[in-house]
């Protein structure tokens, strides 16, 4: 039997973006015909603990409920929402999943991921990250008070702004020397990702790499896979 498989990214939902979520809400009633979603990171913009950052989304987490009872959703996390846990996905009905994932079809492979670990020319976001995303650090942070994460994520991301402007388009992207390693892993498959916002195809000399984009307000994009692999734009 052929499955029908959805993959999107990088929609970095706000609670009080009323289009972009009506957007969603809409991707999610046609989603109903799939068989299993896959969202690979950044979900949300901000996710600051399942306590903290779940009552902002109920909307959100309703649609997903209600899409998890006809459609198997799998969440990946991202930069932006890597405190995802496990009262989220009870809640929801999502599962979640650990990068890279290896999605296997009746005619192809694919490895998924959210992409970020991939741009490793940008030393100082991976050393961010290694620390932040550290399961210590995970433990600690979703344990202090909620006012004193508010204030930590907002200096965090407001240093994350300040260095962004002084990085080059290409740092931010993907290091091919990484992709490649990461593809030597798995032969014959191809690769999924988001995270860098630059909708494209990339074919390689082995595999091919499919990179998702951002969503806007108005619009936005998902891949389909059936017995071939479709993109799909979404308004």
């Amino acid at each position: 039997m052929t499955l029908r498989t959805l993959l999107i990214a990088d929609l970095h939902l706000v609670a009080d973006e009323v289009e972009k979520n009506q957007l969603f809400k809409k991707f999610c009633q046609q989603a109903q015909e799939a068989d299993q979603l896959f969202i690979l990171g950044d979900l949300f913009n901000t996710w600051l603990g399942d306590d903290l950052s779940a009552p902002h989304y109920t909307d959100i987490i309703s649609l997903l409920k209600t899409l998890s009872n006809k459609t198997k959703v799998l969440v990946m996390t991202g930069n932006r929402d890597f405190l995802l846990a496990q009262e989220f996905s009870r809640q929801t009905g999502c599962e979640l999943i650990n990068s890279p994932y290896l999605l296997e079809t009746n005619t192809q492979q694919y490895v998924l991921t959210h992409g970020d670990e991939l741009c490793t020319d940008d030393e100082s976001y991976q050393q961010m990250k290694s620390i932040l995303q550290h399961p210590i650090t995970k433990f600690i942070f979703v344990r202090l008070p909620k006012k004193w994460r508010l204030k930590l994520s907002g200096q965090l991301r407001q240093k994350s702004i300040e260095a962004q402007q002084d990085k080059t388009r290409e740092i931010m992207d993907v290091n091919p020397q990484a992709v490649i390693e990461l593809m030597q892993k798995y032969p014959g498959a191809d690769l999924i990702h988001g995270h860098t916002h630059r909708l494209n195809t990339h074919t390689e000399k082995t595999f091919t790499r499919y990179v998702l984009g951002d969503w806007s307000n108005t619009q936005g994009n998902a891949i389909e896979i059936t017995d071939k692999l479709n993109r799909l734009e979404i308004s």
